[in-house]
């Protein structure tokens, strides 16, 4: 058999069938049709040899199998077809564990959808401990139902509770979890996984295959409750319900009958509009993390890999400066956070060891591993200790004179190979430092450097060398980046903050604050924008309205709401504003009433929602105009990741 190919087989000396997935053109081992097709030959060929076991494995540093070529579900718009399609792949992994001999799974790395899929047709599973390995069944994130078996085989082997929590959590879990909710039959060390499979298979093939426990029988209200709660919960996952009522149907049928009940509705669900839309910001944000900024230096040389930052400076003890310490010390830079409060700086650092004792008491680092990462971070008061560093990040307050005085100094002590970045997104970056060349933003998303978006703000001069290293740290962090040009407001904040003053505008006409965040929510948005407002303060939400109305003073008329609110003592959460928060409780806030009229117009919700949604399609359309960013999806794509715009929508561009 080539070498080439997705799957390969052998039999060892010792009458063992080995099946290995290593596609070596691809990044990852996924289900495709060339995939689907050398496994089946990999299957009859061995069910025509004389074996004793059959071992399935990844040779993949870092996935096991990833699932279903997304690339080929967003074709699927005829629901035959796709039922088909599932049926196909039920019939393949039926194929897999029909053999006449044990099959053990041996799975290191990532092991998602179509790839727990195919462990769950194996008689006996073992997992790694390595911290890539992760399992699980998350097809209702996309929307869909697991299509090849999923459903029927989870629920007979963990209990239809567990298995019905997995499914709708829809998430990949690390193996220490998948074993303890019974995913997996063994947790190994990753050295030892393949002679520990051998040893296993040997076993099985001289006892027999594992009589398992039979699990718990549901509720008698397991069902209704569960529908009570998807509704609550995953009010974005409609697949959640179909969930329910596969389990629910399948459960007491022949395991071939509830297959093919698997897969009707995995053909309906992924012809649908919802799944196509997530699956198509899936694709997005693939192409996302594959960014490059050949785009915006299309006359300059050909890119070449740009050396890695090894020592970052970080200026501001802020909640964004500290997490960012810890993120970059967690991927193995060297760190220098300077502050010229010690007490803030010494702060800092019990913030950073708090972050890892947590990543520790969840199993994903060790004591050593976060000890010795915790040493890579330095803290300075005096800018000088930033002459090694390859790039310094401001996190300070956004005060346009300060950050002025800033760059003017950190231009006396930094390398000229050294890249600036600051992370204020509501400056464009020649009002921060003029024509400097190695000045560019870096806009983290919400929560605080926590979330997956950088926007990659590009000055007017801004060199491609100082681009490429910072693109590079961003992936570096595990982030995805929105390449643009520097504007005022940057590429997510510019736009949602029209959209929040659009939203106090129909406030102060009249519109209650249920009524403007519940169209919102019920629309899709985590959070309605009033309840945003809140979030993030009166006072920052009121500073940085009157910072971009100063760009754009016709467009952005400001409104003196949140300079009264201010007055009166209402600063947001946790202190109240549009709403009183106690006990994680929120309702709307009576002290309000002396802001504006009576809130006595009714105006329907759809129409709430589309005036809304237009003033942040309208801005991000002026943003697209001006050349800030270049394509629709970008834009869609830094909605989504950077202001939450709910995924199953699809996007508001497209």
């Amino acid at each position: 058999m080539s070498n080439l190919s997705p799957v390969t087989h052998r039999v060892d000396a010792e009458g063992i069938g080995w099946i290995s997935f290593d596609a070596p053109a691809e990044r990852a081992n996924i289900f495709n049709r060339e995939t689907c097709s050398a496994l089946r030959v990999a299957i009859a060929a061995l069910a025509e040899q004389p074996l004793r076991a059959v071992i399935v494995q990844s040779t993949h540093k870092k996935i096991f199998i990833a699932g279903a070529d997304v690339k080929e579900l967003v074709q699927m718009t005829d629901s035959q077809h796709a039922t088909q399609f599932a049926r196909d792949g039920q019939i393949m992994l039926a194929q897999l564990a029909s053999l006449k001999v044990p099959v053990v799974c041996a799975i290191h790395g990532a092991c998602a959808g179509g790839g727990f899929e195919l462990a769950l047709a194996c008689h006996w599973r073992l997992a790694s401990n390595a911290p890539v390995t992760v399992i699980g069944l998350a097809e209702v994130s996309f929307g869909l139902i697991p299509g090849w078996g999923g459903t029927a085989r989870l629920a007979r082997l963990i209990g239809v509770s567990a298995a019905v929590e997995h499914m709708n959590k829809a998430e990949l879990v690390p193996a220490v979890d998948a074993y303890a909710i019974g995913l997996v039959d063994e947790l190994v060390a990753a050295d030892e996984l393949s002679s520990r499979a051998k040893a296993t298979a040997l076993r099985l093939a001289a006892e027999d295959l594992p009589r398992r426990l039979e699990p718990p029988a549901p509720s008698a209200d397991f069902f209704t409750n569960q529908r009570t709660l998807a509704l609550a919960r995953y009010r974005d996952r409609p697949a959640a319900l179909a969930v329910l009522d596969v389990v629910e149907k399948g459960l007491d049928l022949p395991l071939a009958t509830a297959l093919d009940l698997e897969a009707a509705l995995f053909g309906h669900g992924v012809t649908g509009k919802i799944a196509q839309n997530l699956l198509q910001v899936f694709l997005l944000k693939a192409a996302g993390r594959k960014a490059t900024t050949d785009p915006w230096f299309p006359a300059g040389p050909a890119a070449e890999l740009p050396p890695p930052s090894r020592t970052i400076g970080i200026v501001g003890a802020s909640d964004l400066g500290v997490r960012l310490m810890f993120e970059c010390a967690l991927h193995g830079c060297g760190v220098i956070l300077c502050d010229p409060s010690k007490d803030d700086l010494a702060r800092s650092v019990t913030t950073a060891r708090g972050f890892f004792s947590e990543l520790v008491q969840a199993g994903r680092l060790t004591s050593e591993a976060a000890h010795k990462l915790t040493g890579a971070i330095g803290i300075t008061t005096d800018l000088q200790d930033f002459d090694l560093c390859d790039l310094v990040i401001e996190t300070t307050p956004d005060h346009l004179a300060a950050k002025q005085r800033l760059f003017t100094e950190l231009a006396k002590f930094t390398r000229s190979d050294c890249v600036w970045a600051t992370t204020t997104a509501v400056f464009p970056i020649e009002d921060l430092a003029g024509a400097a060349p190695q000045l560019l933003g870096l806009h983290f998303s919400l929560p605080t450097g926590q979330g997956p978006l950088v926007e990659l703000a590009l000055g007017q001069v801004t060199t491609r060398a100082a681009a490429d290293r910072a693109l590079a740290f961003i992936k570096t962090l595990g982030k995805t980046p929105v390449i643009g040009r520097s504007s005022p407001g940057g590429f997510v904040t510019r736009p949602l903050f029209f959209y929040l003053q659009a939203a106090c505008h129909l406030w102060q006409q009249g519109i209650s604050t249920e009524a403007i965040d519940g169209a919102m929510q019920a629309w899709g948005w985590p959070r309605g924008p009033l309840q945003l407002i809140d979030d993030w303060g009166i006072a920052t939400v009121d500073q940085m309205m009157g910072q971009l109305s100063d760009y754009f003073p016709e467009r952005l008329a400001l409104t003196t709401l949140g300079s009264r609110m201010l007055a009166a003592g209402l600063t947001g959460r946790p202190g109240g504003g549009f709403y009183i928060y106690s006990d994680g409780v929120e309702v709307p806030n009576p002290a309000m009433a002396v802001f504006a009229p009576s809130h006595s117009i009714t105006r329907e919700a759809a129409v709430i929602v589309a005036q809304l949604n237009g003033v942040l399609q309208a801005e991000m359309q002026r943003v697209l105009a001006e050349g800030v960013l270049k394509t629709a999806a970008e834009a869609d794509l830094a909605l989504i990741l950077g202001a939450a715009l709910p995924a199953f929508q699809g996007g508001l561009m497209r």
